[in-house]
């Protein structure tokens, strides 16, 4: 019996002691400077083992699965001193008190980055996104445009110089079938006065570019894809200055700053300007009034294109709070003017034509994560434009290249007139837009997400010189409701899946002419459903594969439907198009002998549209204007392939390049009534490119004069091969207009001192001034010379 008891004594300390052993549990912690300043990307290692993790943006990190008893930790983060700590794990969760890490003083010839930045972060997601570390651009002078053309898949496509009318394409898919966001809010209702092509890079921190499937919290009826500007969300207390001067007299400057007090108070202002006279070069034929023919093409200078803006973003509100991690009220005020030298081709010259817009658009942003509970996150904004449109043709004159110009009407030369139409037009939209996000982390591998977006437009205007018009009388009105829930699953740190519905809901009223001078008032309503998946995985911690699907929807924009009173005519009839998308995705990051680094990131796209709107250009009107109007295309379809490399040594060399191919095709074969197949079934879509590409070089010299100065000299090429500009099928091999291959060139030299805090770069564009063409072979810049000025400080 005694026996007995003691052999189950001893099977029952066993249990314990093994039952002790395998219990598990979790450290938690954060990392912040010594003046409690969040240190995202710190590394933390659990000595004695692989075991690695990463803090996130709020330097916030978790150890799971460590056994009960002692471990010790190493935390470290570029520039600041490494530091091991101590702890205890006896229980289900441990949590550690805040380690600081001092500021590293010493200066290292080579620094070995081990911690993904936030950008390397967003394109971890298993959607089909590149992310654009904008600080790495903030000495050159570009624009946010002019830094997405860099991106495989992408171009920007504009219609001249700084300020011009743009068109932005993804993989194939163009205009408003590409979303714009600025933190998760879309651009809509901005106006002119805040474009792609008029913000600054410095203005944005991370630049995201979503194509084809587009997570849910960016809400929105995108057809291929979009585009998130992020700015500085997490203010400190800091001051960017810059100032530029370059070619055709352009001036560009920006200020960014930030304050936030010990008690929360937070402020943010960023404002920039930009002026040009854009007079640069360009090979065109000039039209001959006497003989009523055109010259041969010449060398000409555009001589009625200035362009200039200003824009404010103000916001003031609270962070930190119980009730609001982030309460903000804000103002965004901005105009512009611009001189329109061009219709919508070269031979359309203008000498007195003008457009002019203002922003007035209130803001408020509310975030709060853990609200009530912990992992539900709610994030709310809403704005609303007050801002005025206006277009202005009032010479009534006809211009030529040469900058000569005779009355439009000979007969009557000093009759009012205009060079299209007399026209005085001054609108307001009266949009703006309401955004919801919750999302609930139900644990660490499942969540939630609900979104909601409201848009509004209403467009009232009134023509000074006809202010008695039915026709500007008429509504054009429409009200936007889209509502996306999502399912996400994560596990093992290594799949990723997202699963997703949506509802689209537009209703509209406008007019159509049913007679001569006769309208119709009409009211829509639509609503469609789409759905798609999206997921990845880590095959290792090197190799990520990505798959998704998309049964998407696009209602059409409202410059399609009512014009833009500039160059767009209306269409109200237009259908909304809809697409299934199919994307596949791999990325690879090869590192070797620790000093060299080969990241490869290559996707396969397929796009099956029906109902794609597509922009084309009328014939001459009896005004002599061209006009492009948005039409459907019933049934559309394009493979696309692009792939992109970066390969970098040590801290001193990088170099890049990408490639894009995409093959649009059209596959209505019968047109609306038609039982002859239709004359351009299988053509490619024309004024499309569809094989470009980017390569890049940068190479780093450190400690140039002095100790943390950096010369850095880079050079980037852009190669666009040629395409068609109308349907090839509609001409003889003789007649089929082609635009030609482009090749050009840029360079610039950037010095950095004193550790980033003052830094001047000189820059050279298309340094062999080649003639490069864009949108319906609109001429863009020839060579031109910038230098930069950047002052940079950030206190604690």
């Amino acid at each position: 019996m005694l026996k007995l008891k003691i052999i189950w004594l001893n099977l029952f300390l066993i249990i314990s002691l093994t039952s002790y052993a395998q219990q598990k549990g979790e450290l938690k912690g954060k990392v912040s400077t010594s003046s409690n300043e969040p240190i995202e990307g710190a590394t933390i290692t659990l000595i004695g083992t692989s075991q690695v993790t990463q803090a996130d943006k709020n330097g916030l990190f978790s150890i799971k699965n460590l056994s009960f008893g002692n471990h010790t930790i190493r935390i470290s983060a570029v520039g600041h001193q490494a530091k091991d700590k101590a702890f205890h794990i006896s229980q289900l969760t441990t949590e550690l008190s805040t380690i600081h890490l001092t500021t590293e003083h010493t200066t290292m010839d080579e620094v070995e980055i081990v911690a993904r930045s936030e950008a390397q972060e967003v394109q971890k997601q298993p959607f089909n996104v590149t992310a654009i570390d904008a600080k790495k651009l903030y000495n050159t002078t570009m624009d946010i445009g002019q830094a997405l053309n860099r991106v495989s898949g992408v171009r920007l496509r504009e219609s001249g110089g700084i300020g011009s009318n743009m068109s932005f394409s993804l993989n194939g898919f163009s205009g408003n079938q590409i979303k714009l966001f600025l933190d998760g809010i879309p651009m809509d209702n901005f106006g002119s006065s805040f474009q792609l092509n008029n913000i600054p890079i410095n203005f944005a921190e991370r630049v995201e570019v979503y194509r084809g499937v587009v997570p849910v919290w960016l809400g929105g009826d995108a057809l291929g894809g979009a585009v998130n500007i992020v700015t500085k969300n997490q203010p400190g207390k800091y001051i960017d200055a810059s100032y530029s001067f370059g070619s055709f007299n352009t001036h560009k400057s920006s200020v960014n700053t930030g304050y936030v007090a010990d008690n929360g108070f937070t402020m943010t202002l960023s404002a920039f300007q930009n002026y040009s006279d854009n007079n640069y070069w360009v090979n065109v034929r000039s039209y001959n009034f006497d003989t009523e023919k055109y010259f041969p093409a010449e060398r000409r200078k555009r001589f009625h294109d200035t362009y200039r803006n200003e824009t404010l973003i103000y916001n003031i509100g609270v962070s930190n709070k119980k009730y609001a991690d982030q309460l903000l009220f804000g103002i965004t005020l901005g105009q512009n003017k611009k001189e329109i030298q061009t219709g919508n081709t070269m031979e359309d010259v203008y000498g007195g034509r003008e457009s002019l817009g203002n922003i007035v658009q209130p803001t408020w942003k509310y975030i709060k994560k853990n609200l009530w509970t912990k992992g539900l996150d709610v994030t709310l904004n809403a704005r609303y434009n007050f801002g005025q449109e206006r277009s202005l043709d009032t010479v009534p004159r006809k211009f030529t290249w040469t900058g000569e110009s005779r009355p439009k009407n000979p007969d009557q030369p000093n009759a009012p007139g205009g060079e299209n139409e007399l026209t005085d037009y001054r609108y307001k939209n009266n949009n703006g837009n309401l955004t919801a996000n919750i999302s609930y982390a139900i644990n660490d591998q499942h969540s939630i997400m609900i979104n909601h977006l409201l848009t509004t437009f209403d467009r009232k205007g009134k023509d000074h010189y006809y202010p008695d018009l039915e026709i500007n009388k008429l509504p054009r009105k429409t009200t936007k409701n889209i509502t996306g829930i999502g399912f996400r699953t994560a596990l093992h740190d290594r799949w990723d899946a997202n699963l997703f519905v949506k509802n689209y809901n537009q209703q509209g009223k406008y007019f159509t002419e049913v007679s001569k001078q006769v309208y119709e008032n009409l009211e829509t309503t639509t609503n469609k459903i789409g759905y798609g998946l999206a997921t990845s995985y880590f095959v290792n911690k090197d190799i990520q594969l990505k798959a998704s699907y998309e049964k998407a929807y696009r209602l059409p924009d409202n410059t399609e439907l009512f014009g833009d009173a500039l160059d767009i005519s209306a269409n109200p009839t237009l259908k909304p198009e809809s697409s299934d998308n199919i994307n596949f995705g791999l990325s690879y990051a090869l590192k070797w002998k620790e000093s060299n680094q080969l990241i490869i990131d290559a996707n396969y796209i397929y796009r099956n549209a029906t109902d794609f709107i597509r922009q084309s250009i009328g014939p001459l009107t009896s005004s002599g204007k061209r006009e492009i109007k948005s039409a459907n295309l019933r049934s559309v379809q394009n493979n696309s392939v692009d792939i992109n490399l970066k390969y970098y040594y040590k801290n001193h060399l990088s170099i890049g390049g990408n490639m894009t191919y995409q093959n649009l095709i059209n596959t209505t074969q019968f047109e609306d009534g038609q039982t002859v197949e239709s004359s351009i079934y299988k053509d490619r879509l024309p004024n499309m490119p569809y094989l470009y590409g980017n390569a890049d070089v940068a190479y780093y010299f450190h400690h140039v004069g002095k100790q943390n100065n950096t010369l850095t000299i880079g050079y980037n090429l852009q190669y666009i091969h040629e395409f068609f500009l109308t349907w090839p099928s509609l001409g003889t091999p003789s007649q089929r207009y082609k635009i030609p291959e482009q090749l050009s060139h840029d360079i610039n030299i950037i010095y950095s001192l004193a550790s980033g805090k003052y830094n001047i770069a000189l820059e050279c564009n298309n340094l062999t001034d080649a003639t490069r063409y864009d949108n319906f072979e609109m001429q863009k810049p020839s060579r031109s010379f910038n230098i930069k000025f950047r002052y940079f400080i950030r206190t604690k």
